[in-house]
């Protein structure tokens, strides 16, 4: 064969420019200009700059620069955190990017796989992820997994391209392609890449899932909903209270900056912030549990969950298989009861053949178990086979599922061959008889029967050259004597159970969805705490069933094995036709429809493939259930949360909004103008964004059943409780402010004594939306550092709007007497009596 160059860097680089680098297509980049307009879209925006442009046509120059302050200060915030966001979401990308090992020039050399260009010859070795599809042009026993194509778990072998093999698709052994994604599990190779990027076998199921539309997330349509309802009234009742102003006092100007100010207290522009922040922070949040969460949809959906499907191998278990126990002839020993105890010479024999049969640096799971054992319970001298040299193999074949490897000892004449595989392959070359044969068969059973991959290990001697043409063809050729068996399990992870627990209490249906075998999947799920007694669903079963059929089946079953990745989608959508909130993991290609289609798609982040990622909502970094778990536990309490900050923004709206319009029906002097509802608005929006995102959670959140699908965030009782708290408050205040004004303290004090009883009222609300019941005294202790840090820093604004001469008369105020501080008092102990009684009457979390 001749010599492999590869191409040259400049070749290289040309073929980046033509074909582009070796990745899915992305969507379009979210620049700043593209941000500040989606920003200055915003309603409440609108008015701030409408009202600071009719101060300046009235001349007050100084207010319209505080209002128009507040528009660039709202800007800017936006702009920071979106082009953060922008900035990190870039470095995901860059990092995910795998590594590949090319010829360029002749030379090796290792390449970020997103530049790997058509042309290029790319190495592989055990171990590797392929970058791109290609021809094979070396392959020396080269076994790949394609079952994150194809959702076949047994791995094919591929053979050097040669005149006259076409490129079919993936699956399938004696195969000179390879794909995308797949992985080297044994041998090497060179491929010569022929399609990257999009025009990959992967990258045409990336493509067409980008072109599958989501729908927009219910929780965002309800906000959308409330907000145009709000918008609508707010405009209609801000056009009647300008004409009422024209009527009652004659100034159009002073009317519209009336109408302006009632359209910014009855609009709750809140809302989205409250979603954009809590989405935000919530992936934060989560992302510190080792969960990456892509689409907001997915927070939403943890809240209410009902149903947690699951792979078994990565997931509930390890994902490393470990010795658990082995059979001699007349012993057994099991790793739970004599973990500790010395090995007798048997078993000690047994092990020591099992490691030469093994890779000398193995990545087969099994093969590393038995060199983990090894170095556990052997002593050095019985390892020191490793300075022996393997001077020839038998690779597994459909026919003889047993691999061999023939080692010389240095001084030594003779050869020894170890043998492992299927139990049934080792004792057919042992030629036992009828008895022996029955009870290895037996004790392989009972292993089989507690979810364990169980082998067979033998050995034979041989004496003759080191020549390929003296060795036997076949390893029936050689004379092999028995040693046993080895039983092999990846086991639970010490998390699963109690997060099943967990989930079970929870009112969570979690179910158990493998590929494996029956038996081994009905064990796992038993040592995991599932409920078994639905038994177990196999794939061929569920093909044979009706949708209707299939709808009542997965409500009675939590364990699916031998099923395919595209009856995946099938056991989705049965389950969501019930009205169930599905949860779906999965890490191949070809699970990606499902994970699609589920509320909640989780890609494995260890494991997982660049597809399987691009359609998932959330990416789990460690694979693990109780990671899950966390999550969900996660997304109820922003779930809770959610519903505490929208009661308080529709709660705190009512006395804004009251106060507002009360002045112009009674004839009083106003009490706000449009900044002074800008200011409150810089109060309100960090409380019912931050604060309450920072909320901690409620003590029952893990044992309540999940909120229940399709039933909105903010309830009718819950708006009838918030408008019923904003009431009392706007009773309370007018009641304060009215008193003030009829003491005769001035029109300026009035309004000063007013506006702060407003906000110590304000300051109750919070603690009583702090949780769903209790005492209102008691919320204030509950610990949130960023509520304090809130109410200090309110307390230091009105301090310098006091303070300062200038601020004062811009807000009209003038310092508070002692009638302000009574009005004041009276107004946060009525506020916290009438609220706390009504709570107790009532329980707003229903």
């Amino acid at each position: 064969m001749p010599e492999l160059i590869g191409l040259t860097e400049a070749q290289a680089a040309e073929r980046l420019r033509e074909h582009g680098p070796n990745e899915l297509p992305q969507a379009a980049r979210r620049t700043g200009w593209r941000i500040a307009a989606e920003v200055a879209r915003e309603p409440m925006l609108q008015l701030l700059a409408g009202a600071g442009a009719i101060y300046l046509v009235l001349g007050d120059v100084g207010e319209a620069c505080v209002l128009l302050a507040f528009v660039i200060l709202s800007m800017l915030i936006s702009l920071v955190q979106e082009t953060r966001t922008e900035r990190v979401l870039e470095a995901l990308r860059d990092l995910s990017s795998p590594r590949a090992l090319v010829l360029r020039g002749g030379e090796r050399k290792r390449i970020a796989g997103r530049e790997v260009v058509p042309g290029d010859l790319v190495v592989l070795e055990e171990g590797d992820r392929v970058p791109a599809d290609g021809r094979l042009l070396q392959a020396n026993d080269l076994l790949t997994d394609e079952s994150l194509l194809t959702g076949e778990s047994v791995p094919v072998g591929k053979v050097p391209w040669a005149e006259g093999l076409g490129q079919p698709r993936p699956g399938g052994d004696g195969q000179a392609w390879v794909y995308a994604g797949s992985m080297v599990v044994r041998g090497q190779g060179v491929v010569e890449v022929s399609a990257t990027g999009a025009r990959s076998e992967m990258g045409r199921i990336g493509v067409a899932l980008r072109q599958i539309e989501s729908s927009q997330p219910a929780l965002q349509q309800q906000t959308r909903a409330l907000v145009r309802t709000f918008a609508v009234a707010g405009v209609s009742l801000s056009v009647l209270a300008a004409l009422l102003y024209i009527w009652t006092r004659g100034d159009v100007l002073a009317a519209v900056l009336a109408g302006i100010t009632l359209a910014m207290s009855l609009l709750p522009q809140e809302f989205p912030l409250i979603l954009t922040v809590f989405m935000a922070m919530g992936a934060w949040r989560i992302s510190q549990q080792r969960v990456l969460v892509r689409r907001a949809s997915a927070i939403e959906a943890l809240g209410t969950a009902t149903v947690l499907c699951t792979d078994k191998t990565g997931t509930l278990t390890l994902n490393r298989m470990h010795i658990v126990a082995m059979q001699v002839p007349g012993q057994t020993w099991l790793v739970q009861d004599e973990g500790g105890a010395p090995l007798s010479p048997a078993l000690r024999t047994l092990l020591q053949h099992g490691i030469l049969a093994s890779e000398r640096d193995p990545f087969d799971p099994m093969e590393k178990a038995f060199w983990a054992l090894g170095e556990q319970c052997l002593s050095a001298d019985e390892v020191a086979h490793i300075e022996w040299e393997m001077v020839h193999e038998y690779g597994l074949s459909p026919e003889m599922l047993a691999m061999s490897h023939v080692w010389r000892a240095p001084g030594h004449d003779g050869h020894v061959i170890a043998t492992k595989g299927a139990p049934e392959a080792i004792a057919d070359l042992c030629h036992l008889d009828a008895a022996r044969l029955a009870e290895v068969r037996q004790a392989a059973d009972v292993f089989a029967r507690q979810g364990m991959r169980v082998l067979g290990v033998a050995r034979s001697t041989h004496h003759g050259p080191d020549a390929h043409s003296t060795w036997p063809a076949l390893q029936h050729d050689f004379d092999f004597e028995y040693l046993g068996l080895v039983a092999l399990a990846d086991p639970l992870r010490p998390t699963v159970r109690d997060a099943v627990q967990a989930c079970r209490e929870a009112g969570i249906h979690v179910a158990m969805i493998t590929g494996d075998h029956p038996v081994t999947a009905l064990a796992i799920a038993a040592q995991a705490g599932l409920d078994v007694q639905g038994g177990v669903v196999q794939g061929e079963d569920l093909a044979a069933l009706s949708d209707e059929a299939l709808r009542e089946r997965v409500a009675q079953a939590a364990v699916f094995a031998r099923v395919m990745p595209e009856q995946k989608l099938r056991i989705v959508k049965a389950l969501q036709a019930s009205g169930q909130v599905v949860a779906m993991t999965g890490d191949g290609v070809n699970d990606a429809p499902s994970l699609k289609a589920a509320d909640i798609g989780i890609a494995m982040g260890a494991r997982g493939t660049d597809v399987a990622r691009e359609a998932a909502a959330m990416v789990l970094l460690d694979d693990d259930f109780g990671t899950i778990a966390q999550a969900v536990r996660s997304g109820r309490r922003i779930d809770d949360n959610l519903r505490k900050a929208m009661a308080f923004v529709l709660a705190v709206h009512v006395p804004i909004a009251g106060l507002t319009l009360l002045p112009l029906l009674m004839g009083w002097p106003l009490l706000f103008n449009p900044v002074h509802i800008a200011f409150l608005e810089l109060i309100i929006d960090p409380v019912c964004s931050i604060v309450f995102e920072a909320e901690p959670e409620e003590r029952d959140i893990m044992r309540r059943p999940p909120r229940e699908p399709g039933r909105p965030l903010l309830t009718r009782s819950m708006m009838a409780w918030s408008l019923l708290q904003g009431l009392f408050v706007l009773a309370i205040v007018a009641a304060a402010y009215a008193w003030l004004l009829h003491q005769g303290v001035g029109e300026t004090v009035a309004r000063a004594g007013g506006f702060l009883s407003l906000v110590a009222a304000n300051v109750v609300l919070i603690l009583s939306n702090r949780s769903f019941g209790g005492h209102i005294l008691a919320a204030a202790f509950k610990p949130n550092p960023a509520l304090w840090r809130m109410l200090a820093l309110t307390a230091g604004l009105l301090g310098l709007v006091f303070s300062v001469p200038a601020l004062r008369a811009l807000f009209k105020f003038d310092l508070p007497d002692a009638h302000s501080g009574v009005a004041v008092g009276v107004a946060v102990v009525s506020t916290m009596l009438v609220l706390q009684l009504v709570k107790a009457l009532r329980s707003p979390k229903a």
